[in-house]
């Protein structure tokens, strides 16, 4: 293989880069859900709200549909071409799709065009945000010096978390400074508008960033030939090793994301809605607590550069088993509820979402690692993170929610034994992996496909 050496200091201008991009994904994910209502109301007939929002959030839920495509496309994009052409494709993609919501018709003006461009915008954003996880992932647990892959990939998830906490904050500043009708009439475009412009920029910067050095040996060929197998049944057991070790990184994403959209994402809306906690509060708490939390990212991948990743999600998973029940408990109409609820909870969060990228990445081989973590990462999203808060209110609503606590429970400690399953991954090789691991290892771990 052709060795690509890069400096320290262009790295860190790549890294940069892809974590601009990953701020604007979520920050682009983030103001949909805030603005929804006002989507709605522009958008559909508004002679039903109720309709007209049901339908905005259908709208929602379709993108989750499209996540998995978009981490195929994307993934195969990354593997075959490039991780960084890729992350280039996915922000255009993202750019587009802001553009689209932002200059939108009303129902008024257009009638059924505007609800068919609102869900090509969100199809063409939900397989931007697959494609983000899949390559992003890769990228950087690919470009990271190898003793310092869990902290340098423990920066995706603290970027998601600032670009969450952007569109919250931006969604705060529009709603007290400019009056509703406003707001109905023209406000809930500007924070599109300016998505789409800070997508013009993240392309920007990402067409000048590295390719890391596997990246350039897979667009080159060289990765392909070094990874023939050795004999003729090796294709046959390889399948196969990758099928279990993906299922297996299902349950654990999947586990990983049941509590981060029960705990973090939508605890707040679930106490306004269901306990009657104002909006206000729930949201000023809500905010507060993943302020705080933002430094227990780069601690823990830190952490599991030192331990492993295995002890690192293993604590994630059983602790948000073990306190899924009292924070049912604990959650009431007070704020400081669920301020105390979403702080412990966000211990728990930052310690597994730290180590997902660098765990996923090193579970595949470098030819198809792209692919098989956008997948993987999508479609837990979907089936588990996705599912989570209708679920929740539903059960809820017909005085069940015990039930729902008691599934989460389940799936967390179903993922920790999982974790335990596997192989520890932390001291892998990615540029080597291919030849000196393979599924002809007795344990689980990186496997050829």
């Amino acid at each position: 293989m052709s060795q690509q050496t890069t400096d320290h200091g262009t790295k860190m201008k790549s890294l940069r880069a892809a974590l601009f991009g990953n701020v604007l994904e979520f920050f682009d994910w983030t103001i949909f859900a805030l603005f929804s209502t006002y989507i709605a109301d522009a958008v559909f007939d508004s002679d039903d709200p109720t309709a007209a929002l049901l339908q905005t959030l259908a709208i929602f839920a379709v993108s989750f549909v499209a996540r998995p495509v978009g981490g195929f496309v994307f993934g195969r994009i990354a593997d075959k071409y490039g991780r960084k052409n890729s992350l280039a494709l996915a922000m255009i993609a993202m750019g587009i799709g802001s553009l689209l919501i932002a200059t939108i018709p009303t129902h008024a003006t257009a009638g059924v065009v505007g609800p068919i461009l609102l869900l090509l915008a969100r199809i063409i954003q939900g397989l931007a945000h697959g494609g983000e996880s899949a390559a992003a992932y890769v990228y950087v647990s690919e470009l990271a010096p190898p003793r310092r892959r869990g902290l340098w990939s423990s920066s995706i998830f603290f970027s998601a978390s600032v670009g969450t906490i952007a569109g919250t904050l931006l969604g705060a500043f529009m709603t007290n400074m400019v009056s509703a009708e406003a707001m109905q009439a023209w406000g809930w475009r500007i924070p599109f508008v300016v998505g789409s412009l800070l997508a013009g920029y993240a392309l920007y910067i990402r067409i000048r960033s590295v390719e890391t050095e596997i990246g350039t040996a897979l667009v080159s060929g060289e990765r392909a030939e070094q990874t023939q197998p050795a004999d003729a049944d090796s294709p046959r057991r390889s399948r196969r090793a990758v099928l279990v070790i993906l299922l297996k990184l299902l349950v654990v994403v999947g586990a990983a994301n049941v509590a981060f959209y029960t705990w973090i994402t939508f605890a707040a809306s679930y106490a306004i809605s269901s306990l009657d906690m104002s909006e206000s509060g729930a949201f000023a708490a809500s905010l507060i607590a993943q302020l705080l939390g933002l430094g227990l990212f780069p601690v823990f991948g830190l952490l599991s550069d030192r331990v492993g990743r295995k002890p690192i999600a293993i604590f994630s998973l059983v602790g948000f088993g073990l306190f899924s029940y009292p924070f049912s408990w604990i959650l009431s109409s007070d704020p400081l509820s669920l301020f105390a609820v979403q702080l412990v909870s966000f211990v728990f969060w930052a310690a597994i979402a730290s180590i997902l990228p660098s765990l996923l990445s090193e579970s595949l081989s470098s030819t198809h690692r792209a692919v098989g973590v956008g997948v993987v990462g999508s479609l837990a999203a979907a089936i588990f993170g996705g599912t989570a808060p209708f679920l929740n209110s539903w059960l809820t609503s017909i005085d069940m929610g015990w039930v729902f606590i008691g599934y989460t429970t389940v799936v967390l400690f179903a993922g920790a034994a999982v974790v335990a399953t596997l192989r520890e991954t932390r001291d892998i090789d990615l540029v080597t992996m291919d030849i000196a691991q393979g599924p002809h290892d007795r344990e689980e771990g990186p496997v050829t496909v």
